[in-house]
C-alpha cells in the first residue's frame, strides 16, 4: 500500500501548480495523496489574476478528517494564503509533531501576482517553521521569510533558528547563478550540500509545487531528508525535461512515474 501525504494547498484551474501538480507529482512519486483545498484561483499558464480563500475553520476540518481516518506518512503545505488559514493549520499539525512536514512558501505566482497576504509571512515564521521538517522556498520567498541576514547562507540560518529542521534554498530564478547550471543548495545538520543541475531553456508553471511534492513522497516512502530531496531533484528534473505547454504561457512538467 503506497503510504499517504496529506497535501494542503489551493487549486490552479490550469493544472500546471497548485493541487493538481502536488497530486500529480505524489502519485508520480509513488505515494498515495490526500488533498486539502486551501483557495480557489483564476489562473492560467501565464498568470494568477484572483485567489479566493476557503474559510480557515473549513481548511482545518478537511486536514483533520484525513488525520482521522489514514495514517498520514508526510504532510506538504504549499498556498494558504491567509495568516488565518496558516494559523488553523499550524493548530492541526501541532497535534501531530512526529508526521514529517515540507513546507513549500508560496507568496507570488510564477508570473509574478501576489497569491498570499502579508500577515501570513508572520504566522509562517512563528508557527509553521516550528513544525517543518523541510523548507523550500526560491530566491524571492526566502528574502521574504529572511529580509534581515545576509547572503542565502544567512537566510537559512535564520530560517532554521526559526525551526525548519532542513531548507532546500532553489536557485531557478537567481540571475547571478549564470544560463548554463541551476544551483539548490539543502541546509541542514552538517555541511551545506550542494547540487548542480542543467538550465534548461523557457520558464516553467509549477516547478515548485512538484519539487515539493515530490520530496514529501520520498520523505512518507522512507528517505532520509538529504535523500529524499536528491531523488526528487533527479526525478523533478527528468519531468521538466519532458514539459509541455498545454496554454498561451510557461510550460508544464510531465509529471510520470519513472
Amino acid at each position: 500500500m503506497p503510504p499517504t501525504v496529506l497535501v494542503i494547498a489551493g487549486n490552479d484551474p490550469s493544472g500546471g501548480a497548485g493541487i493538481a501538480a502536488d497530486i500529480q507529482a505524489i502519485t508520480a512519486a509513488g505515494a498515495h495523496p490526500a488533498p486539502v483545498i486551501t483557495a480557489l484561483t483564476v489562473q492560467d499558464t501565464v498568470n494568477a489574476s484572483a485567489v479566493e480563500p476557503a474559510a480557515p475553520e473549513f481548511v482545518a476540518a478537511q486536514a483533520e478528517a484525513v488525520l482521522a481516518d489514514m495514517p498520514v506518512a508526510a504532510v506538504k503545505i504549499g498556498l494558504l494564503a491567509t495568516a488565518g488559514i496558516a494559523d488553523a493549520v499550524a493548530t492541526v499539525l501541532a497535534r501531530y509533531p512526529a508526521i514529517p512536514l515540507v513546507l513549500d512558501p508560496v507568496l507570488v505566482a510564477a508570473g509574478g501576482a501576489r497569491l498570499a497576504e502579508e500577515a501570513l509571512v508572520d504566522v509562517v515564521l512563528d508557527r509553521l517553521c516550528p513544525l517543518t521538517t523541510l523548507l523550500t522556498p526560491n530566491a524571492l520567498e526566502i528574502r521574504r521569510l529572511a529580509p534581515a541576514a545576509g547572503d542565502t547562507a544567512a537566510r537559512a540560518g535564520s530560517l532554521r533558528t526559526a525551526g525548519c529542521k532542513w531548507v532546500l534554498a532553489k536557485g531557478g530564478d537567481e540571475a547571478d547563478e549564470g544560463r548554463q547550471e541551476v544551483v539548490n543548495t539543502l541546509y541542514g545538520p552538517g555541511a551545506p550540500r550542494v547540487f548542480r543541475w542543467p538550465r534548461l531553456a523557457g520558464g516553467f508553471h509549477g516547478s515548485g509545487c512538484t519539487l515539493a511534492s515530490a520530496c514529501a513522497a520520498r520523505i512518507a516512502l522512507g528517505d532520509p531528508v538529504d535523500t529524499a530531496v536528491a531523488a526528487a531533484q533527479a526525478l523533478v528534473h527528468t519531468w521538466l525535461e519532458r514539459a509541455f505547454r498545454p496554454g498561451r504561457g510557461q510550460l508544464v512538467p510531465l509529471r510520470r512515474p519513472a
